[in-house]
């Protein structure tokens, strides 16, 4: 058990037992912050393990993390946290998620010992924290309800949502709860990409990124596949983007040209391979390299010890903004969108 109870504010407990697992109490006695520390400290020095839940078994993400966080002859082992139980799902009009949904069950529970809930809500019951990583974006909003319900932190893999209003609603249902939840794309913590993030070249005024972009006909375009180079390209070029156009390559390739404010310039583009260049005050950097999930796993369980996000829901929403503009581009052939206008339509309201 640790505790702290000092002036005005709040206090904290962190606890550690079979039944509650490792948890948190807090009343008000000192600043959020200092709780927010404490509590990083706490489960870093209580070496506890977190015991996480899995939704979703659709994806190759769901046991490539687990054998990342299970398995500590992995080279790129991360501490901290296991996979201890999970719900199935699955979606019966996606071939890509309905096909693979046995196999990968097999392989976590075989191999990994990880026991397979028959609800969410039961899930819920067994673990400290959640990945959701069904394949499928549109039962996200559905799947995060229970978890947000059940207070435990959570993340979402690649999309957040099948729409942008969901993707907006599930942020809203966290933000109501207290429940601290976040998303993103492996790319965005690529090491050259977070050098520039980090400053390495100054302030970015025009990056280009690549990524594949497979569609499919159940969501937006970019949000399938072409979400990875877009993730890439607001890491480094941040929020502020005013207008989206979208066009073709020379070669028939999605091209997507994103405005943002002070005139600076944010290109996405359709390829086979992940890439792309960042221009800055102080020089230029390639960016959008992908190196492997476990940069990613680390933030998630450094997000998951500490409950504060890497990636702020707005920054998110923008970028999905980013994406339905550059749907409604197409619409309009090719006429240039206000991320401002999508996001009001959607309901966003800049919280």
């Amino acid at each position: 058990m640790f505790g702290c109870s000092v002036g005005s504010g709040i206090s904290l407990s962190v606890r550690r037992d079979e039944e509650s697992g490792l948890g948190i109490t807090m009343i008000p006695r000192i600043s959020l912050t200092f709780c927010v520390l404490a509590w990083a400290a706490a489960v870093a020095a209580s070496g506890a393990e977190l015991r996480v839940g899995l939704i979703g078994l659709d994806t190759s993400h769901a046991t490539a993390f687990t054998k990342l966080l299970n398995d500590p002859k992995d080279p790129a082992h991360v501490d901290g946290a296991r996979v201890v139980a999970a719900f199935k799902g699955g979606s019966r009009d996606i071939e890509s998620s309905w096909t693979r949904v046995e196999q990968y069950t097999s392989e976590i529970t075989n191999k990994w010992g990880v026991k397979i809930c028959d609800t969410i809500e039961a899930m819920c019951k067994e673990v400290d924290v959640v990945l959701l990583e069904s394949v499928d974006g549109r039962p996200h909003l559905a799947q995060a309800r229970p978890v947000i319900e059940a207070g435990k932190p959570l993340y979402i893999d690649k999309p957040l949502a099948g729409s942008l209003g969901d993707a907006i609603e599930i942020f809203r249902l966290a933000k109501a709860k207290g429940v601290p939840v976040f998303t993103a794309s492996s790319l965005r913590f690529g090491k050259a990409t977070q050098a520039v993030r980090g400053g390495s070249i100054g302030r970015v005024s025009q990056a280009e990124t690549t990524s594949p972009c497979h569609l499919d006909p159940t969501h937006p375009d970019l949000y399938w596949y072409g979400i990875h180079g877009v993730e890439s390209l607001f890491t480094v070029m941040g929020t502020g983007c005013e207008t989206v156009k979208r066009g073709l390559t020379a070669n028939g390739k999605i091209e997507v040209v994103g405005t943002w404010a002070g005139g600076r310039t944010g290109v996405y583009r359709e390829s086979e391979g992940y890439g792309g260049k960042a221009v800055g005050e102080k020089g230029e950097s390639p960016v959008g390299a992908f190196d492997g999930y476990a940069p990613l796993v680390v933030e998630i369980v450094k997000f998951f010890q500490t409950r504060v996000a890497p990636v702020q829901p707005a920054e998110t929403i923008e970028l999905f903004g980013f994406m339905s503009a550059a749907d409604e581009s197409k619409r309009r052939g090719g006429a240039p969108v206000s991320v401002r206008e999508v996001l009001e339509k959607a309901g966003w309201k800049g919280e």
